[in-house]
């Protein structure tokens, strides 16, 4: 089978195509990296040539409510358009399990609008709504490192390891267009000690502060709005298992969705 993996160089999407190409699928890379720009649509209705599925991992590290959404929006359409006239069978979007659930957080309402217009085309979409990723808090300590001091969040997650998320994309890539898909790791942690924990497993002397950040969107995620439900598939490693796994030592390719304060970009998670 031909894949295209869009984001296919960030964090879920490298994994993905390690999945794919271990099973012996041809898998093709799309992002600027190899001459697309998803966002003007430059280079991508060639990069979708004879494709038979696309996995969509897209990120932007913009919080701003009208940017993510123009951005997120503009390119679930370009890629469903481009997926059309390509004749591919089937998109995999990958997006975030919960954020039905958080009220006012800009972000999330893109996310939402991006999995709308996905949706809206003809190319019938398979959405994998992810648990953040163990990699999440050693990308909060790259961001909000002050010195020996970092402040991080009060989040409670059900994280997952990133390599379980492109393998689930890879599956998924591979079976019928299935709706909305969530995907959670198995034990409930706060965010802010993992990263304790993280930084301690790195031997980083940092001083790791946790804050309660205001408003309803905050107070949404440190109350469980991020947490599995009944219908959630639940798969390992542990953290405590990751964490002891050469990929918790693997250098951070770009922030996660959740907290990102920095500017607009072009890469997944």
């Amino acid at each position: 089978m031909q894949v295209a993996v869009i984001g296919g160089s960030g964090v879920a999407g490298s994994y993905a195509v390690e999945a794919l190409r271990r099973d012996g699928h041809t898998v093709r890379e799309v992002s600027r990296r190899t001459g697309v720009d998803v966002y003007t649509g430059e280079g991508l209705q060639e990069a979708l040539a004879d494709v038979d599925v696309v996995i969509d991992t897209l990120n932007t590290t913009s919080t701003r409510r009208a940017a993510v959404t123009d951005f997120f929006t503009t390119t679930a359409r370009r890629v469903q358009c481009a997926a059309e006239g390509g004749d591919v069978d089937h998109l995999v979007l990958l997006s975030i399990l919960g954020i039905d659930r958080v009220r006012g957080y800009g972000y999330y309402d893109a996310k939402l609008a991006q999995e709308a217009a996905a949706t809206a085309g003809a190319v019938p979409v398979t959405v994998l709504r992810s648990a953040q990723f163990h990699e999440f808090p050693g990308q909060l300590l790259e961001r909000l490192s002050l010195g020996p001091l970092a402040v991080v969040p009060h989040i409670q997650s059900q994280p997952v390891a990133a390599r379980t998320v492109g393998e689930h994309l890879a599956r998924l890539a591979l079976q019928r267009p299935g709706g909305i898909v969530e995907l959670a790791g198995p034990e409930v942690h706060d965010v802010a000690d993992l990263a304790r924990r993280l930084a301690r497993a790195r031997r980083q002397r940092l001083c790791v502060v946790a804050a309660t950040a205001p408003g309803r969107a905050a107070r949404d995620m440190r109350t469980g709005a991020l947490l599995a439900t009944d219908s959630t598939t639940i798969d390992g490693p542990t953290y405590g298992d990751w964490l002891a796994s050469a990929d918790a030592h693997q250098p951070p390719v770009a922030p996660s969705p959740v907290a990102s304060r920095t500017r607009h970009a072009r890469s997944q998670p």
